[in-house]
């Protein structure tokens, strides 16, 4: 949910003159020093050297590596790539071929600037190379078709609007927030129901339900998450769901990382109590490869959540509509759920960007639309709510996450949960290692996909055309992920690269 901006601070320097001499001088030597120890970037090349894009420039496809030539580089940095309208980051390696990036998938095609920033923030100055679009994917037969093109439920379509807090929504007036929903085009309100095992919200009832149905507002109810108790916070989700709510969302996000056997356990508890086909969705990370230890392919698995809805709070993240909602896109769309995506109008947003953010997500065929939150909404951007969006914007494909070995996380644990019904040798265990590889390059032959070793477009389509094989991490064959943390894969334990969107206050 909603993290509050890091406010900036602002050194104020001395009134004396002499003093303030010696300051600027002091500050100057610094700069000075500190750009002498930045990274140093003197080009870059493709990988290999002989790839044929490559005849007049440094043109790479995205998903694939590049080699970055310079001094002070180390494998753990983090390389930016540029563009007009956006950035996306990817982590420096040492490999045979030197220091190596991957082009993140979400990158706009066309002319990009690299350049690499060590851990004390210092950075290169730029290198330009040319990033390909990605290739179209193979023609599969109808069969296989995936989860998110079957309907969404209804009450994930349209426009939604999130509650936190309902005495501070208007002050709680049902009346005032049916008013302000219908002038907005809001069709569901979420509001939240509990938080962990014992904390059951007493704003979420039955007589709150049916005062908003009676307006013509669906109602669904979102609980936060922690995995301590799972079996209690599902008995908590489930009733919020006898008060006659719509759907139920569950926001699972740091607290969560490593507990996939929680995970399951909560799912299998949750739907033991409302039923196989009851709305369900998930709100959680956007950028689920920042996050190698986090369940999604349980939450979003079989039995789980019909619906994602990732947090693609693209102002506290740091980046534009664009570049945000690419990666968000990109990492998301692998696990075949109906993206509905969470956006941002707290902290100040442009009401250019609300709208940017609708026409982009229209143009990636989102279910739904929702915002957080209620409360901290402004007036102006209220207005913004209730006015047409234009049409859907003119994107590129984002491309799909480029999976090679040595990756680790809860992407690989999807892609080996697909693989293995193909190649029963591929270990579940959240580790692209040399028996998963080996499988990966048997399964593209067999498809008549080059043999990389390395998932594209076109494996993810073939891969994911497969049935699901889905691992039980409750069972005592389960690999323990670590002191105090649920069983569950290898990639379990695995700590998050970062929180791409800055920490919020407990609630």
């Amino acid at each position: 949910m909603p993290r509050p901006r890091t406010v900036r601070r602002r050194a104020v320097l001395g009134t004396l003159a002499p003093l303030g001499l010696i300051l600027v001088a002091a500050a100057g030597t610094g700069t000075a020093d500190a750009r002498s120890r930045a990274p140093q970037l003197a080009g870059a090349r493709c990988v290999p050297a002989t790839a044929k894009s490559c005849k007049s420039g440094v043109a790479v496809a995205v998903g694939k590596q590049v080699q970055l030539r310079g001094t002070r580089l180390a494998a753990g940095q983090r390389v930016s790539f540029r563009w007009s309208r956006g950035a996306l980051a990817a982590g420096l390696k040492r490999s045979r071929a030197g220091y190596v990036a991957r082009v993140p998938a979400g990158t706009r095609a066309g002319k990009v600037s690299v350049t690499v920033r060590d851990k004390a923030g210092r950075r290169s100055k730029a290198v330009a190379i040319s990033v390909l679009a990605a290739p179209k994917p193979v023609s599969l037969p109808a069969t296989a078709v995936l989860t998110s093109d079957v309907t969404p439920p209804a009450a994930f379509t349209g426009n939604g609007m999130w509650i936190w807090e309902l005495p501070k929504s208007d002050g709680g007036d049902l009346a005032a927030i049916v008013a302000k929903a219908r002038a907005a085009s809001i069709s569901t309100v979420f509001v939240k129901s509990s938080d962990g095992p014992t904390n059951r919200w007493a704003q979420f009832d039955a007589p709150l339900v049916a005062a908003l149905h009676a307006q013509g507002l669906r109602v669904c109810a979102w609980q936060f998450v922690y995995g301590t108790s799972p079996e209690a916070e599902a008995r908590l989700g489930a009733d919020a769901v006898a008060a006659g709510a719509d759907c139920l969302v569950i926001d699972a996000e740091g607290q969560y990382e490593g507990k996939y056997a929680q995970a399951q356990r909560y799912i299998t508890t949750l739907r033991a109590s409302i039923g196989a086909a009851y709305p369900v969705g998930l709100t959680s990370f956007p950028y689920v490869d920042y996050h190698p230890g986090l369940p999604f392919s349980v939450f979003l698995g079989a039995g789980g959540a019909q619906v994602n809805l990732p947090q693609v709070y693209w102002k506290d993240i740091g980046g534009t509509v664009d570049a945000v909602s690419a990666h968000a896109y990109a990492h998301n769309r692998l696990y075949g759920r109906h993206i509905a995506p969470l956006g941002q109008t707290y902290g100040s947003v442009p009401a250019g960007d609300v709208q940017r953010f609708r026409q982009v997500w229209a143009a990636y065929g989102a279910a739904g639309l929702s915002w957080w939150s209620w409360q901290a909404t402004p007036a102006a951007l209220w207005t913004t709510l209730g006015t047409a969006a234009g049409p859907p914007a003119v994107l590129p494909d984002p491309g799909w996450p480029a999976l090679g070995k040595g990756a680790k996380g809860d992407e690989v644990v999807w892609l080996q949960q697909h693989l293995v019904s193909a190649v029963p040798t591929v270990p579940v265990d959240g580790v692209l290692g040399t028996s998963t590889a080996d499988g990966l390059r048997a399964f593209q032959t067999a498809h008549g996909l080059p043999a990389t070793g390395t998932t594209d477009a076109a494996t993810w389509t073939a891969v994911l055309a497969q049935p699901l094989t889905p691992k039980d991490w409750t069972s005592a064959g389960a690999t323990a992920a670590g002191a105090g943390r649920a069983t569950g894969p290898r990639s379990a334990g695995l700590p998050a690269r970062r929180d791409e969107i800055p920490p919020a206050a407990r609630r």
